[in-house]
């Protein structure tokens, strides 16, 4: 699904993944300018009053900002396969929910779960 249709909210946040994903790509302004918009809800022109610039130029700062991401995914898919590996480990946990382990495998399994729990906590950081 393209973002054009999503709604605003779910369109900044998904903005603000790859901003996480693709920050370090982009200029200090850019990153400063799309983290007010899309992660603080700042007003074009409350960024523009911070920066001296221009309403006109935040809002061409942030639109560019936004193809450069989404060109970024597009290119390289780091959010597509974050969200992929999540989901598999999701999976993964609920699976070895069902699983009754005997007095053998029961340190296996908890330590495979310990794993998995670790990996979904280190991924929402």
């Amino acid at each position: 699904m393209g973002r054009e249709s999503l709604s605003s909210l779910e369109k900044k946040a998904s903005l603000s993944w790859l901003l996480a994903f693709y920050g370090e790509m982009l200029t200090e302004n850019q990153r400063e300018m799309a983290r007010l918009y899309w992660e603080e809800d700042f007003t074009l022109a409350e960024i523009a009053q911070q920066f001296s610039i221009s309403r006109q130029s935040v809002h061409d700062t942030v639109s560019r900002t936004e193809k450069q991401l989404e060109g970024l995914e597009e290119k390289l898919g780091l959010l597509r396969r974050f969200k992929q590996v999540e989901e598999g480990l999701k999976a993964c946990e609920k699976e070895l929910s069902r699983v009754i382990a005997s007095d053998e495998t029961k340190p296996h399994l908890a330590a495979a779960r310990r794993w998995i729990a670790a990996l979904l906590d280190q991924e929402e950081e």
